[in-house]
């Protein structure tokens, strides 16, 4: 399961992947604005709610492996690393540090998170290169060895057969987002991918165990 994750106005980590409420509640707040009272008042379209980490951690389980994608976009570090230690904090309290990868687009995030609690794997996420998005530095590899995670999290596009055995050869897992068709699925597999972030679970997971 993979869970976006960021605070809310007073602090507590809330599962949540946008940065407002516009695109799935039609409201125009953001969310790292909202008390917890408040969040727990929205109705998502569809009728979901916005859950905490903590809840999420209960409801998904002792056997589900769960990958929490820390979102931080912003520039203060004061910021950064309140999020990590309340991410930190609810693994902690949920007894999930075995089950649990954490993630982020951030190397912010990454780096204060392999210094709080190392035991608990990581990953780096990144992308291809998009206009007026994510600095280039940011979007390759080129961070890994400062960072030393456990694993990178590159896009689909990204992933050709000399750079998903360069990675492994430096020994990260390699877990690639997202890949819905069933071919290249299977190609990534025969390339070495470590493992698959999909829409459509039951379907790789047949193909994989082929």
């Amino acid at each position: 399961m993979e869970l976006d994750v960021q605070l809310c106005g007073t602090g507590e980590v809330v599962v949540f992947h946008d940065e407002d409420l516009g695109r799935l509640a039609g409201r125009p707040e953001r969310v790292d604005r909202l008390p917890l009272c408040a969040i727990r008042e929205v109705r998502l379209r569809g009728g979901g709610e916005m859950p905490t980490l903590a809840e999420s951690l209960d409801v998904c389980g002792p056997a589900a492996l769960v990958n929490i994608e820390i979102k931080y976009a912003g520039l203060r570090p004061a910021g950064c690393r309140a999020l990590v230690a309340a991410v930190a904090d609810a693994v902690a309290r949920a007894g999930a540090a075995e089950r649990v990868l954490v993630s982020s687009f951030s190397p912010a995030a990454v780096w204060l998170w392999r210094r709080q609690r190392p035991d608990v794997p990581c990953g780096l996420l990144f992308e291809r290169p998009r206009p007026f998005h994510r600095p280039w530095p940011l979007r390759m590899d080129r961070l890994l060895p400062l960072l030393r995670p456990a694993a990178v999290h590159p896009e689909d596009s990204l992933c050709a057969p000399d750079a998903v055995a360069r990675w492994r050869r430096r020994g990260y897992a390699v877990n690639v987002w997202t890949v819905d068709s069933p071919s290249r699925i299977e190609a990534l597999a025969a390339m070495g991918a470590s493992g698959i972030i999909t829409n459509e679970p039951a379907r790789a997971r047949s193909l994989l165990s082929r």
